[in-house]
């Protein structure tokens, strides 16, 4: 008896004592106790059971917080699903990128055909009235300029590309040598109908100088139709541009500054609100005008001339015929002592300038000074 009871003994497994494990923290003990009330082990046909196990001896519990990390570890076989399943995405963003990039694209084409200009041009029937109308009630100094002058008129036209090269040629030239250099490159061209980008970058700048036209001007000249030829510029794209684009646009042509796209603007496409800031005789004219005791400056003209808007080309052109009825050397002078230029030598370049913007005006575009 004692061999066989030791032999059962010997065969009987021995319980394995279980790891310690704690509950959760925020896990009561009612709730681990309902979650294992009862362990069962099975030993050689004999089953031996454990009641009222301590939560604390439980496995299960102990597994309970470690699920989360079970799915953690099979993170890396769910990325290489996300990242599969984010590649049509990244793929789709890259398309519609693409696609957003490509209608700025036809945007920015459309620009150029389509009109951006609101208001209408001078030229319409109407609107120099509308503009007078205007000028008068908002400015009653400019009003007594408008009584004694005669409305101007802008009823011709040229093509863009000619008034632009006609602008190049008369560039710090005299009225009477501009007309003779301009009325010879007409002849080289063919007449104006021949003044297209094609026959001017066929011309050499030998060819030009034949004529009285200077190396620089003949670059500046090739490098407009150079421009019209690649595609940036184009008749009807200045035509259907509003100021911005155009002042932007033209001022990258070399040998157009800011007073050439002034002029342009107001006497070949006839646009109703340009004040040439830049313009001396413009500015002397509101010196006048005012009775300012210096001459204004660039930045301070948009001020002085904010109640003209949306009429300040005309408003600009009385002021032409002011400073013009003044006398151009005498203002010439003045506007060069309201400078308070630094040296006399810049005097003297300042005075043949502004004669030459005077007399020019009415060969820029295409201007008819209503006389």
């Amino acid at each position: 008896m004692v061999e066989q009871t030791q032999s059962q003994t010997q065969n009987q497994p021995e319980p394995q004592p279980e790891p310690e494990t704690q509950p959760p923290p925020n896990q009561d003990s009612t709730t681990t106790l309902a979650v294992i009330p009862v362990q069962t082990e099975t030993a050689n046909n004999a089953t031996i059971t454990h009641a009222n196990v301590t939560p604390q001896t439980s496995s299960p519990p102990s597994k309970i917080p470690l699920r989360p990390r079970k799915i953690r570890k099979l993170s890396p076989d769910n990325g290489v699903d996300q990242a599969s399943s984010s590649q049509p995405t990244e793929s789709s963003k890259a398309t519609s990128a693409k696609s957003s990039k490509s209608r700025a694209i036809q945007q920015q084409q459309q620009t150029l055909t389509v009109p951006r200009i609101i208001a209408r041009p001078l030229s319409s029937e109407g609107e120099v009235e509308a503009a007078i109308r205007h000028l008068r009630n908002a400015d009653r100094q400019l009003a007594s300029l408008i009584d004694i002058h005669p409305p101007p008129t802008f009823d011709s036209f040229h093509t863009p590309f000619l008034a632009l090269t006609r602008s190049i040629l008369y560039q710090q030239l005299a009225f009477k040598a501009g007309t003779s250099i301009y009325t010879r490159f007409i002849a080289l061209c063919g007449g104006e109908a021949g003044v297209v980008p094609e026959t001017v970058l066929a011309l050499t700048p030998q060819q030009l100088r034949q004529i009285g036209v200077s190396g620089r001007k003949a670059s500046y000249l090739h490098d407009l139709a150079r421009k019209y030829q690649n595609g940036i510029l184009s008749d009807s794209a200045i035509v259907n541009m509003d100021d911005k684009s155009l002042f932007t646009m033209l001022t990258m042509v070399n040998g157009i500054g800011s007073w050439s796209v002034h002029m342009f603007m107001i006497f070949s496409l006839h646009r109703p609100d340009v004040l040439p800031i830049n313009d001396l005789g413009v500015r002397k004219g509101v010196q006048l005008l005012y009775s300012l005791e210096e001459l204004p400056r660039p930045s301070q003209m948009d001020q002085l001339c904010e109640k003209w808007r949306p009429y300040r080309s005309v408003a600009s052109w009385y002021l032409w015929r002011f400073v013009e009825a003044k006398g151009a050397p005498s203002s010439a002078a003045a506007v060069a002592a309201g400078a308070a230029l630094p040296q006399p030598q810049q005097e003297e370049q300042q005075q043949p300038q502004l004669l030459d913007q005077i007399n020019s005006l009415i060969n820029i575009g295409a201007c008819a000074w209503g006389q």
